[in-house]
């Protein structure tokens, strides 16, 4: 399953985002740097309250509405930070990046499938985009074990099954 902490990674993304979107050249990168240097800094409410003026005053702003995903996400607020990667697949459907983060919550939530489907849309515009590849990848190792597990109910599995099943569980586990 994707791990959170390509959430943590996800931050570093803010900065190829807002070069993705340089018609929001006046965003400020350096408010987006002040917010997560507070937010890094353990001054999580005062991070959250200069990102709330911010995104006041620059409500489109794709940059900041990322870093506000992936703080909620990172504060255990998953169902907002859902709503948040959503409307920037809706409001910028190019950017790789959301469909990740997204990604990353679903899978969190055992949908898997779904997941699937969001990491291939994130490599679709972005096909070398590292994060979306291995999480595709662990996605991928936790569809093969729910497989395999499913077979090995049969009564009539072959042994070679449960090696399958070890190594997948084994991959999963890393």
């Amino acid at each position: 399953m994707p791990r959170p902490h390509f959430l943590f990674r996800s931050l570093a993304a803010i900065a190829a985002l807002s070069a993705a979107c340089a018609v929001h050249a006046a965003e400020g990168p350096d408010v987006a740097r002040e917010i997560e240097r507070l937010y890094r800094g353990g001054d999580t409410t005062l991070a959250f309250q200069r990102l709330d003026v911010a995104l006041a005053a620059q409500a489109n702003s794709p940059r900041l509405r990322f870093l506000r995903g992936v703080m909620l996400s990172e504060t255990r607020r998953e169902a907002e930070a859902i709503t948040v990667f959503e409307r920037l697949t809706q409001d910028y459907p190019e950017l790789p990046e959301p469909y990740n983060n997204l990604a990353v919550l679903h899978a969190a939530r055992g949908q898997l499938d779904r997941a699937r489907e969001l990491l291939e849309q994130a490599l679709r515009y972005d096909p070398a985009y590292f994060a979306a590849l291995e999480n595709l990848g662990d996605v991928f190792v936790r569809l093969a074990q729910r497989a395999y597990e499913q077979a090995s109910a049969n009564p009539r599995a072959e042994p070679g099954l449960q090696r399958k099943l070890k190594l997948a569980r084994d991959v999963g586990a890393r």
